[in-house]
């Protein structure tokens, strides 16, 4: 009778932790993930699709969206000129920090030239979106 009691806790607890861990993704993946995404569209030539991801990019007046649209274009020419462009984006970490409310994505840049740069991208919540600060 006690061995079943303890099967049966057992069970509890082993149920209770992995439906814990199975809540779904931290703020922390959902931030890495929103992040790079941005960061691919940049890579596709999206510079809109880009833009859309800067925390209060809705309200920019439409001549500064051009200007930065623009300065995107040139940012990607240069490094196509520097380091045969952005091959890919890796997400290596994330941090949040609860005070300032916002979430440090660390990505690297992979270059065609086989180098690597390493990258920090705040990202805020606003709405239910994850949005660079």
């Amino acid at each position: 009778m006690m061995r079943g009691f303890l099967r049966l806790i057992v069970v509890v607890l082993v149920s209770a932790f992995s439906w814990t861990a199975c809540s779904g993704p931290s703020a922390e993946e959902l931030a890495s993930l929103a992040a790079k995404g941005y960061y691919e569209h940049l890579l596709k030539g999206e510079y809109d699709k880009f833009l859309e991801g800067v925390n209060g990019s809705d309200t920019i007046p439409d001549d500064y969206r051009e200007q930065l649209l623009v300065g995107y274009k040139q940012f990607m020419h240069q490094q196509e000129q520097a380091h045969r462009g952005i091959r890919d984006v890796r997400i290596v970490n994330a941090q949040t920090d609860t005070i300032q409310k916002y979430t440090s994505v660390f990505l690297v840049l992979c270059f065609g030239d086989s180098t690597n740069e390493e990258i920090v991208v705040p990202m805020v919540e606003r709405e239910g979106r994850w949005r660079m600060k």
